[in-house]
């Protein structure tokens, strides 16, 4: 155990620190080399990882990609800017529809998608408004936060999401029925804590002449009505492929790849930009700390984490419910979420406790942002910032999260009961 926990420990400083631009993806590779030197894990506990994670990894590929061909068309622009003009000029509208666009963008393209596309348009509308800093972190931050917490609704919306509906054969359908009302109550709540706790920095009014109309941002037309048509369809796909068993993967890279193929054939976007541009270091990231965890699950973690579990699944369906769901969370917040959904669906899979199951997704997915490192989200969207001069320092942030992820989490497991 402790010679697990410090190949984790270790990884996980670097993955945070990224000393000289070491980036994420080969930290955790190079610390899942470790862990098997070392003897923490075998390569038939690689083999185990891999089918684990290989549908969720497939997929968040394909989403990124069509996120990023939509966002080279500019349809996350014309988003974001019809989303401001429709806020008439009121400042907590505008904040409010803001927070609106987040949570359908989180939901239809994933949390990392989100905080990929959305962090660097926001900020860009921010800037040309005129708003002063303490405005603009408010936004920001109001975005970060919902990225993760709208991530419910859908297997596909996070990897957390892919994981464990495959680890539990979950289909498709029967997560999104499960997990509609707590998306519409965390989407709610969240914007209603953000509302309470950054309301003294948004300001009365905006003034959203300074803003280009919305279609000006639309660089191919008819390629831009048919994405509509297109997600439509390709979401039909997902709860057809769901009767006949066909994995998330099929439809998410499937989808990503003939829209990139689509849009380069209307010469709006080149291929080799967004093949190259995509996020490879999130698949290895994914890939090596899954096998650095693994070896925290051989050495026992495990073990004490079912303990607690099978002690809360003899309680009341409420105290079993939010016990595994801020577990998680904790565990997420200061070990990251993708780590720990592993560990605890693994802890998880010998409790028949259906609700505990979505719990603990719940909890990985809102859990994560009471610390800057607790999810890959928003490493992401603090390097997005970082690399636009916006800097926000580890106290600050943890601070923040502490005192919004409470509230939101707790009312979200609750609708879950």
């Amino acid at each position: 155990m402790l010679l697990a926990s410090i190949i984790f420990l270790i990884t996980l400083v670097f993955v945070i620190w990224q000393p000289r631009g070491l980036q994420i993806g080969t930290t955790a590779v190079i610390g899942a080399v470790v862990a098997l030197i070392a003897g923490v894990v075998s390569i038939s506990d690689v083999g185990i990882v891999f089918d684990i994670i290989w549908d969720a990894t497939l997929a968040f590929i394909g989403i990124i990609i069509l996120s990023m061909v939509l966002d080279e068309i500019g349809f996350f622009e014309w988003a974001a800017l019809k989303m401001a003009k429709l806020s008439d000029g009121n400042g907590h509208l505008m904040f409010v529809y803001s927070i609106i666009l987040g949570a359908i963008v989180s939901a239809l393209f994933a949390n990392d998608g989100a905080a990929l596309i959305l962090t660097p348009i926001l900020l860009a509308k921010m800037n040309i408004l005129r708003l002063n800093t303490k405005t603009i972190l408010a936004f920001l931050l109001a975005g970060g936060f919902i990225s993760d917490s709208a991530s419910l609704p859908f297997v596909f919306s996070n990897l957390t999401n892919i994981v464990t509906a495959n680890y539990f054969d979950i289909g498709f359908a029967q997560f999104f029925s499960n997990m509609i009302i707590p998306y519409f109550v965390s989407v709610f709540a969240s914007m209603a804590v953000l509302w309470v706790i950054l309301r003294k920095d948004i300001p009365k009014t905006v003034d959203i002449h300074l803003l280009k109309n919305p279609d000006d941002a639309i660089k191919h037309r008819g390629l831009f009505n048919f994405s509509w048509l297109f997600l439509g369809l390709l979401l039909a796909g997902y709860f057809i492929g769901d009767a006949f068993n066909i994995p998330v993967s099929v439809f998410a890279l499937g989808g990503g790849v003939i829209f990139l193929l689509i849009a380069s054939w209307t010469k709006t976007v080149k291929p080799k930009h967004i093949i190259k541009e995509a996020p490879w270091q999130v698949v290895w990231f994914s890939l090596g700390l899954y096998i650095v965890v693994y070896g925290l699950k051989n050495a026992g973690l495990t073990d004490y984490i079912t303990e607690i579990l099978v002690y809360l699944n003899t309680q009341s369906d409420v105290v079993a419910v939010v016990g595994t769901g801020f577990l998680a969370a904790f565990l997420s917040a200061f070990m990251n979420n993708m780590p720990t959904i592993m560990v605890m669906d693994i802890a998880l899979v010998d409790i028949a406790n259906e609700a505990m199951v979505y719990a603990n997704i719940v909890g990985c997915n809102l859990g994560p942002k009471m610390t800057p490192f607790g999810s890959l989200a928003t490493l992401l969207w603090l390097h997005s910032l970082n690399k636009k001069g916006v800097h926000i320092d580890f106290w600050s942030y943890s601070k923040f999260g502490l005192i919004v992820t409470p509230p939101v989490l707790l009312v979200v497991l609750l609708s879950l009961t």
